[in-house]
């Protein structure tokens, strides 16, 4: 029963009709995800699928320098390891996870079997991967168009609507290789919603005091990265 509901918690594991979530619930695999703990690395063949419950992954972009930016987070709404059902096997991004916690994860034998039958799992996939690649496209266009305080109330707000508290344990230093930018950038940025009241930034800790002041401040992109996620992915537990 335990497991049940925890699993639950993943978005897409309680949209699942009732015959797939019987077929699945057996083959998943409750697993911790650390802080900093690689799921997978640039151009490795995935083994396995994830599905966060109470983490946050980063799917980050790693450049031939060891550089980074972060392309898309991923939480209790969706699934890592999309390119293995969308025929590539392998992704030229690392996926890391960003704030720690819990989820399942299902082999790629048997999401692949899921997948080729065709059915209610193939369509709910698929349309996660659309909300995540608006996700990709609109940060893109963010970090080209917006300013670093409007990225960061961004980052934040995507990151707070995957976790169950209004704190963040992060330090500037990871919050910059996230975001491709220069540390000292993200220090001005942190120190500017601060003495607006909005953040309290302490010891790596990032707590959001003014939720509603973030989605004031921030840039259009989150708007459009949240409703794309609402509408097409809405939300309906398994039967």
């Amino acid at each position: 029963m335990a497991l049940t509901a925890d699993a639950r918690k993943n978005q897409l594991l309680a949209a699942l009709p009732s015959a797939e979530w019987q077929r699945w619930l057996p083959q998943l695999e409750p697993v911790d995800l650390p802080l900093g703990k690689v799921l997978y690395e640039s151009g490795s063949r995935l083994t396995h699928v994830y599905f966060p419950t109470t983490s946050i992954i980063s799917l980050l972009y790693v450049m031939e320098d060891g550089a980074s930016a972060e392309i898309a987070v991923v939480g209790h709404e969706g699934i890592v390891g999309i390119s293995l059902f969308m025929g590539g096997e392998s992704t030229p991004s690392r996926a890391v996870v960003q704030s720690a916690g819990q989820g399942f994860r299902l082999k790629a034998s048997l999401m692949m079997e899921e997948f080729d039958r065709a059915g209610p799992v193939l369509h709910l996939m698929l349309r996660y991967t659309q909300a995540l690649i608006t996700q990709m496209a609109q940060t893109a266009v963010c970090n080209r168009h917006h300013s670093l305080d409007q990225q960061l109330c961004r980052w934040l707000l995507l990151s707070l609507d995957r976790l169950s508290s209004d704190e963040l344990v992060m330090t500037q230093e990871l919050i910059a290789n996230m975001l491709g930018v220069r540390r000292e950038g993200v220090t001005e940025a942190a120190g500017h919603l601060q003495q607006a009241g909005l953040i309290q930034y302490r010891r790596g800790r990032i707590a959001v005091l003014d939720r509603k002041g973030l989605e004031q401040r921030v840039c259009e992109c989150y708007a459009v990265v949240k409703q794309e996620y609402d509408r097409l992915l809405p939300e309906r537990l398994a039967t």
